[in-house]
């Protein structure tokens, strides 16, 4: 099939062009980025650089690609301030609002046959009931006020791709990501956090996390790609855990010391509510709906082993002092 993936440079583009293409796809890649093409070209793709939100720029790439599925794994997070995450995540939800509806409208005006789109598991679900969440558990109806803005976009973005009626819309809910390209890696920022006992356990440290290794989630899109239905899919692990279960046993693999524990209204001074909502509040997501209809199988079952590789591999410490934050996909 011809497959256009907008977004085809981020962290999840660079581990799905390539499988894309072994598995006999004909690939576009978009960019906006001219420096990256050459990237692209290396990894399979025919590269396109393109504004994903100028319309008239995506509906030519689209076109010029003959495209038969898009992929949409738009994002733009870089380095995020947890105490004004709306600010930080302001491009991330034009790109899942305004960017998704350029998107579909070029998609349609070509016949795309599906269309698969990158949503969220790891942080927007309901912060009430049992602590994993399955597909039909619906975004956060009433997220803190620095979430609005993306559980809205979230939501614009998961509405019209499964109401598209003319294609196969399937949206695919990543849990947190880590791995090559993600702030979960060797010599990267979670990880340096952690060594420096400057990645703290808030309050009771019972927010739930889903994982997943960014390659088991660009095989999960492959999959999706060649075989989805129209519906939602949690791209997760199968081991949900808490922060105070998850975040000791990772810096022990790291050698470092255990992180320090400060009560909540500590951690809201330095991370915000947005902070203090992801250690003590959040609720994980369950992959069986996606290892039963996708045929997919994490190769990284839990973040235990996942991210034990990755720590015996971890670079040695930088002299930068990164700040608090997490992958949020993308």
């Amino acid at each position: 099939m011809r497959v256009f993936v907008a977004g085809a440079s981020g962290a999840i583009g660079r581990q799905l062009v390539p499988r894309l293409v072994a598995a006999g796809h004909e690939v576009t890649g978009m960019t906006r980025s001219e420096s990256k093409q050459e990237m692209l070209a290396e990894l399979g793709a025919v590269p396109v650089v393109a504004d994903a939100l100028d319309p008239d720029q995506v509906a030519a790439a689209v076109a010029h690609a003959r495209a038969e599925v898009i992929v949409h794994q738009l994002t733009a997070i870089g380095a995020l301030d947890l105490r004004h995450f709306d600010r930080d995540f302001a491009l991330t939800n034009r790109l899942r609002t305004d960017g998704t509806d350029y998107l579909l409208s070029a998609g349609h005006a070509v016949g795309v046959r599906r269309f698969v789109a990158q949503s969220n598991a790891a942080f927007p679900y309901p912060r009430t009931g049992g602590p994993v969440k399955d597909e039909e558990e619906p975004l956060d109806p009433s997220p803190v006020r620095e979430w609005r803005g993306m559980v809205a976009a979230l939501r614009h973005l998961e509405y019209v791709v499964l109401g598209a009626e003319w294609t196969e819309g399937i949206v695919l809910r990543y849990g947190a990501l880590y791995g090559p390209g993600t702030s979960l890696a060797p010599g990267e920022e979670q990880f340096e956090m952690i060594r420096k006992r400057k990645f703290p356990i808030v309050g009771s440290g019972a927010g739930v996390w889903s994982f997943v290794h960014i390659a088991d989630a660009a095989e999960a899109t492959v999959a999706a790609v060649e075989r989805g239905s129209r519906g939602i899919y949690n791209v997760v692990d199968d081991d949900p855990a808490p922060v105070a279960e998850w975040l000791p046993a990772l810096a022990q693999q790291l050698g470092a010391k255990k992180p320090i524990r400060v009560p909540r209204f500590v951690g809201r001074l330095f991370a915000g509510e947005v902070g203090a909502v992801m250690m003590t509040e959040l609720r994980g997501a369950s992959n069986a709906k996606a290892k039963r209809e996708l045929g997919w199988q994490p190769k990284h079952p839990s973040w235990r082993q996942g991210l034990a590789g990755a720590a015996a591999r971890a670079a040695r410490p930088t002299s930068s002092e990164p700040g608090w934050r997490v992958e949020l996909t993308g």
